[in-house]
């Protein structure tokens, strides 16, 4: 941590320590991708580290904690309402009671009528009352509901490029890759790089990088079809699970995907200055029966490479001779 400038406070502590240990082989996949890169540690950047490998277990925990107390609030005023509501109409019986008793005493029917009268308005002045105080604590229900599903969200999404997360893709994965069994479908992943990122972000800087970053995962999310999962997987990699697409199918988006991002033409903000052309390697590979994600990105990634091996800007499939080679 000290060598690379990042700061000691225990969230960074708990990637790190993560990291050093070896305990998930993604993470130190990440953390190396960044340093290979020459990435600086900033606090963008731990952040997103924390959140996508370590405590993206479930929504933000303070927006949980607010909704909790405002939902044990909303709770505890519903309990009132019904309270009261129940003591109202026990009242409103009784004074019926008291009306019907009078009654039978012989008294002026006119002054009961007008008490019978009396008292149900007084019902009914209560009901509407009770009635706004529950529409008031519904719409308060309401609002607590779409905070924790903002917070989910956020919890499933990348900071940088707004692509959903590691926790998001391994969400989608899992679903994907039961249907795939249980209907006998084909699941294909292709996994992206950008070519001499590291030189990319030496002479124009890591600002520069962002944004091409963020181009691509525009790219990648409008050349995607419905029903595929573009996502961050790493660094200046992206990844993106194509439910139903067998190997033929995956090349053909990637080489879309590939094509879009050569074409595309990236200015520097501060200067106007066009920069050059960005190229990408990717990698694709169709799940195998049983096959857990980490195996299927592992042989996405082989073919990756032999994709950067031969001479990149290419889409390289994982049965391919040169990835079986680099896999082996």
């Amino acid at each position: 941590m000290a060598e690379h400038r990042v700061p000691p406070t225990p969230n960074n502590f708990h990637v790190w320590f993560n990291y050093s240990v070896g305990a998930a082989s993604d993470l130190k996949r990440a953390i190396d991708i960044l340093i290979g890169n020459k990435r600086p540690f900033d606090a963008a950047t731990n952040r997103e580290l924390f959140a996508s490998f370590v405590g993206s277990q479930g929504p933000d925990l303070g927006a949980v904690s607010n909704a909790s107390q405002r939902l044990h609030s909303v709770m505890a005023a519903a309990r009132q309402f019904l309270t009261t509501a129940i003591a109202d109409n026990r009242l409103q019986m009784q004074a019926i009671d008291d009306v019907a008793g009078q009654g039978k005493a012989g008294h002026d029917p006119k002054l009961l009528v007008e008490s019978l009268m009396h008292e149900l308005a007084r019902a009914a002045a209560r009901a509407i009352k009770l009635e706004a105080g529950f529409v008031e604590k519904t719409r308060e229900l309401d609002a607590i509901r779409e905070s924790l599903n903002k917070s989910e969200q956020r919890a499933k999404t990348d900071t940088l490029t707004g692509l959903p997360n590691r926790r998001a893709l391994d969400e989608f994965f899992r679903s994907a890759q039961i249907a795939a069994m249980e209907r006998g479908e084909p699941l294909s992943v292709l996994l992206i790089d950008i070519d001499h990122f590291k030189s990319f972000n030496d002479n124009f800087g890591h600002g520069v990088g962002d944004q091409v970053l963020r181009l691509m995962a525009k790219v990648l999310s409008e050349r995607l079809r419905e029903g595929d999962l573009p996502a961050r997987y790493g660094g200046e990699e992206l990844i993106a699970v194509l439910p139903g697409a067998d190997l033929a199918t995956c090349v053909a988006v990637a080489e879309r995907i590939r094509h879009s991002i050569a074409e595309c033409r990236i200015t520097r903000r501060s200067t106007g200055e066009v920069l050059p052309n960005i190229t990408v390697s990717i990698g694709a590979a169709q799940f195998l029966p049983g096959e857990s994600m980490s195996d299927l990105v592992e042989r996405c990634d082989c073919a990756l490479y032999a994709a950067k091996r031969g001479g990149r800007n290419q889409v390289v499939t994982a049965n391919e001779p040169d990835s079986e080679r680099a896999a082996s």
